[in-house]
């Protein structure tokens, strides 16, 4: 429990939105580069467009699996809609326990191997960090939003974002975003094209 509630006072990287430095957004092929405060390419960012359309399409994925190997997560970032049921097998030759404290989502793996039989549902938009009590180094977070239109950045900081022409709110987060930055949105215009865009992540620290 000591280790659990190491857990629960690490900073628990609540989102953080973007500020955009360019315009015109394109329907298909979207090019997305993002990058930290200080302009260096951010890896595993998270971006995603939200509008109520969007959030009308956002059905509930399947297949989702947060594996743990090597004593780690895997993946250590994952992004998923309202309502998506997440596996948890363990690959492993040691036993895991896996869990959240986040208000998000709270719950409780205890000390297994294989496969949960039940997997945890993530029912609510927002960020949940994982731990395993057993391994202090373990750590993931699973991003819920409501909308199908998100992406993760590569290693050089880029992704490719398709969504419908409209309006969307554009957002972005990264793991390490400072908890309690300034939340900030940004509105977009999607229209039919090809097109490039870049965003600065407030506040990360990467």
């Amino acid at each position: 429990m000591e280790s659990a509630m190491r857990w629960i006072s690490r900073p628990l990287r609540l989102l953080s939105f973007v500020t955009l430095y360019a315009a015109g957004i394109a329907f298909a092929n979207t090019q997305v580069s993002v990058t930290d405060k200080d302009g260096k390419p951010l890896a595993n960012a998270v971006v995603f467009l939200e509008s109520p359309s969007a959030k009308a399409a956002a059905k509930p994925l399947s297949g989702v699996e947060i594996i743990q190997i090597a004593k780690q997560f895997s993946p250590q970032i994952a992004v998923v809609t309202p309502n998506t049921s997440v596996l948890f097998p363990n690959k492993d030759t040691v036993r895991h326990h896996v869990y959240s404290f986040s208000p998000t989502k709270k719950f409780e793996l205890k000390l297994y191997s294989g496969v949960p039989a039940a997997p945890v549902v993530f029912d609510k938009p927002g960020v949940a960090v994982l731990g395993c009590n057993i391994h202090d180094n373990m750590v993931a977070w699973v991003l819920i939003v409501e909308t199908p239109y998100f992406g993760v950045t590569d290693g050089k900081g880029r992704l490719t974002l398709d969504a419908p022409a409209g309006n969307y709110q554009l957002k972005a987060w990264h793991s390490t975003v400072v908890p309690g930055s300034p939340l900030t949105e940004q509105p977009v215009k999607i229209s039919p094209g090809n097109d490039t865009l870049s965003v600065k992540v407030a506040g990360s620290t990467a």
